[in-house]
């Protein structure tokens, strides 16, 4: 069960390089993926982010007119902070400056290009499952604290 739910996950790539995404893209979609989201155009990154809600984020660093880690900047200033929304660079800057930045703003994994395609599966499972058991924590939260106001309620 949890492996359709990864496998039905909506992931949103990121990257003005059109031949990339669509090869990433492609690469999903035979390991089994069915929601993939794509642009490659980093202006419409958090619009596309607003209207599909993503389970993950692609995101390339160096694009034209915005750089990767702006468009991290605005992703990160809408995403409530008790979220747990994985964002992944997938990125041809090779600095451990650019590393450290990506992680340091809010990034959770950082892979070069060209990249390893079992690699990129792997750490994209890893992310996606982190978020599903993350969200199966914050419901048996909820449902928690609504038995706690329901005892409350009926002990006063």
């Amino acid at each position: 069960m949890l492996d359709s739910t990864l496998k039905n996950a909506k992931i949103l790539i990121v990257d003005d390089q059109e031949p990339n995404v669509i090869l990433l893209k492609d690469f999903l979609k035979l390991q089994g993926f069915t929601n993939i989201l794509i642009t490659t155009d980093p202006f419409m990154a958090v619009g596309l982010f607003e209207s599909s809600d993503p389970d993950l984020i692609l995101l390339d660093l160096i694009m034209p007119g915005i750089s990767g880690h702006e468009v991290l900047a605005q992703l990160l200033q809408i995403i409530p902070k008790e979220e747990y929304l994985p964002i992944m660079v997938l990125s041809a800057d090779i600095t451990s400056s650019a590393k450290q930045r990506a992680l340091a703003r809010g990034a959770r994994d950082f892979i070069t290009k060209p990249f390893d395609f079992v690699e990129v599966f792997f750490r994209i499972n890893n992310l996606l499952e982190t978020r599903y058991y993350y969200q199966q924590l914050e419901l048996k939260k909820m449902i928690l604290e609504e038995k706690v106001e329901m005892v409350k309620k009926m002990i006063s």
